[in-house]
Formats: structure tokens, C-alpha cells, sequence
């Protein structure tokens, strides 16, 4: 027993230590690790992607319209927005066009069967980044028009409006962090590990050192243990260290053990899954092309579960966790180690001398 422990650790480190001369795999690390060690200086420039509006920038819109008092008394306390009144269409117009004015909105009271509305006609510069900014701070100052348009009506209705919570200025930050990077750094591992475990089976195939290892003597279920050992501690062990990087950076991560957890049941069902693949494919490319649109399949259809596995991540990442959440990562731990051993099952099956 000890000694096939051995052997099996032994093709582990073997494959590990083989993974430094595969150049895709050491630049892909490399980012991830980049990425993790610098994420309080790029979550600044990646959230300007992600929520524009976080940009600070002044931005002039110019207002016209007999409803335009409502959205200049709206927008009277946003930040990054100011406002300049314009008494006709044509003043704002040649404002917008000689650039005093970043952006134009028209506002007008119309009247219609169900009463009195106001209709927003708003002109933007077709720009890519600075139009997309402007975009978002107008959205802003519209919604608050919108809220104050409602809380003005009510009056008007024959039952209470529930009252509108108070906005929260949440910082976008946040979000992004625990939103998008946290999830991409704990899964982009596991998914790299899921490659290299196609690529360490595909690759002993096509150059016929299958057979060499099996001189050992080695069984076909021992070695496959030996390389699927090396993949699956690849996810974990990147997903800590970039949490570590993460924290250090100055993004708390709670609920580490349950994190690692996660990654480990995803790296045992997506290794599993590539070793399967690589065993039943035997050709390296068309077996990396399965393997790639097998894993987007399965990621969007993820959003059909009662929880998405992002979001399962941030919630443990920010320590707001419900029971459903832990379930869930019991759940994920269980399919990782039923499909592992399904596909252990598949190779103790498979002849290794026809391969």
C-alpha cells in the first residue's frame, strides 16, 4: 500500500515538474499571479470597465424643456454631474456642438390618456469611453428624477406607496472585487487544471511513453491516479496563494476552508473530466476543444441552479453565507468525488496496450 502511494507521488511530481517547460501554462500562471499580487491598483481600472460610473469625472449636461427644473433639482446634489439650463433648443444645441456641454436632455411635460408624463429625449457623443461615462452619470441623475417623479404622484393614488429605501453609496469596488475577481481567481485554476490533465494524458498517448511507465511495472489506474494527484492540487494550491496575494492586497477573503473546499470539488469532477477525455479522444487538440466548450456548456447552464457558483464564491468570500451556500459546497465536493471515481472505474476498463 505505501509503496503504490509512492509511485503514484511520484508520477504527481513528475508531471508537476514537466508542467515548467509548457510555456502556456507557466505564462497563464503568470497572470493569474499578477493579477492577485497588483489587484488593489488594477480593481481601479478593471471597475472602470465594469461600472464606468466609479470614474470620477465631471460631466456638463445641458438641460432644455418646461420639465427641465425637475431634473436640475434631481440632479442638484450627484456627484460628477452639473447642469446648465437653457432657455431654447437652439442655445443648447450650439453648446453641445462647440463642447461647453458634454451631453443634451430635453425634458417635456405631455399629456395622454392617463394623465400628465414626462418624456426624456437625451443626446450623447458617440465616443467610446467618455460616451460610456457620460452614459452612466446621466442614467444616475435620470433615476433620481424618476424616484422624485414617483414619490410626487403618490399623493394621487388611492392606496400608500411603500416608501423607496434611501440610496446606498456603495463603493463599486467592492463589488468588482468580490463579484468578478475573487470567482475568476479561484476558477481559473481549476479550469487550468482540468487542461493540463487533458494535455498530460493526450501527450503520453500520442508519443507512446504510455507504455514505458507501465515497465515499472505500474497499472494503467495507478498512473492515471499519479497524473490526475498532480492536476487536482494545481487548482487549490494557485486559489490559496492568490488568496493569500489578495488579502495582502488589502481584500479581505473570509471563509477560506469553505473556498478551498469548493475549488477542490471542482478540480476533482473538471480533472476527472479531462482525463476521461484525453483517454477516450486520444488526440490532444480535438480533446482541448471538448474539453473547452464542455466547461463554457456547464458554466452557463450553472445559472439554472438555485445558486451560481460565482456567486456562492463571493457570498463566503465577503462572510455572507446562507445555509444554501454551504449545501452547495458539500454538494459540488460530492459530485467532484462520485465523477472521479466513475471515471477511475472507466480507466481500471480500458486495455492499455490499445492505446
Amino acid at each position: 500500500m505505501g509503496w503504490a502511494v509512492r509511485v503514484r507521488g511520484v508520477v504527481a511530481r513528475r508531471d508537476l515538474t514537466s508542467l515548467t517547460r509548457e510555456k502556456t501554462i507557466v505564462l497563464a500562471l503568470a497572470i493569474q499571479l499578477f493579477v492577485a499580487a497588483f489587484s488593489s491598483f488594477l480593481v481601479v481600472g478593471l471597475t472602470s470597465l465594469y461600472d464606468p460610473s466609479a470614474v470620477q469625472g465631471q460631466v456638463t449636461v445641458g438641460v432644455t424643456g418646461d420639465a427641465g427644473d425637475g431634473l436640475v433639482a434631481a440632479t442638484a446634489g450627484q456627484d460628477g454631474l452639473a447642469t446648465v439650463r437653457f432657455d431654447s433648443r437652439e442655445a443648447a444645441s450650439q453648446a453641445f456642438d462647440s463642447g461647453r456641454v458634454d451631453a443634451l436632455v430635453r425634458a417635456e411635460h405631455y399629456t395622454d390618456d392617463g394623465g400628465t408624463r414626462v418624456r426624456i429625449t437625451a443626446t450623447a457623443p458617440a465616443e467610446s469611453f467618455r460616451g460610456t461615462l457620460i452614459v452612466a452619470q446621466l442614467r444616475e441623475g435620470l433615476e433620481s428624477l424618476e424616484r422624485g417623479e414617483r414619490q410626487a404622484r403618490s399623493q394621487y393614488l388611492d392606496d400608500p406607496v411603500i416608501p423607496l429605501p434611501d440610496e446606498v453609496g456603495a463603493s463599486p469596488y467592492f463589488g468588482f472585487s468580490y463579484t468578478v475577481l475573487v470567482p475568476l481567481l479561484l476558477f481559473l485554476p481549476v479550469f487550468i487544471a482540468g487542461s493540463v490533465a487533458v494535455d498530460v494524458v493526450t501527450e503520453e498517448i500520442e508519443r507512446g511513453t504510455l507504455e514505458l511507465l507501465q515497465v515499472a511495472p505500474l497499472s494503467l489506474t495507478a498512473i492515471v491516479d499519479g497524473k490526475a494527484l498532480g492536476a487536482v492540487l494545481l487548482g487549490p494550491l494557485q486559489a490559496a496563494a492568490w488568496m493569500v496575494l489578495l488579502t495582502l492586497n488589502g481584500i479581505e477573503i473570509a471563509n477560506v476552508g469553505a473556498l478551498l473546499a469548493l475549488t477542490v470539488g471542482l478540480a476533482l469532477a473538471l480533472v476527472a473530466v479531462g482525463i476521461g477525455l484525453g483517454l477516450v479522444v486520444r488526440e490532444r487538440q480535438r480533446a482541448q476543444l471538448l474539453y473547452s466548450l464542455g466547461i463554457l456548456g456547464a458554466f452557463a447552464a450553472a445559472a439554472l441552479l438555485p445558486e451560481h457558483p460565482a456567486t456562492t464564491a463571493a457570498l463566503l468570500a465577503i462572510d455572507s453565507p446562507g445555509r444554501l451556500s454551504y449545501v452547495l459546497v458539500g454538494v459540488y465536493l460530492v459530485i467532484g468525488l462520485g465523477v472521479a471515481l466513475g471515471v477511475r472505474s472507466l480507466v481500471s476498463r480500458v486495455d492499455a496496450e490499445g492505446l
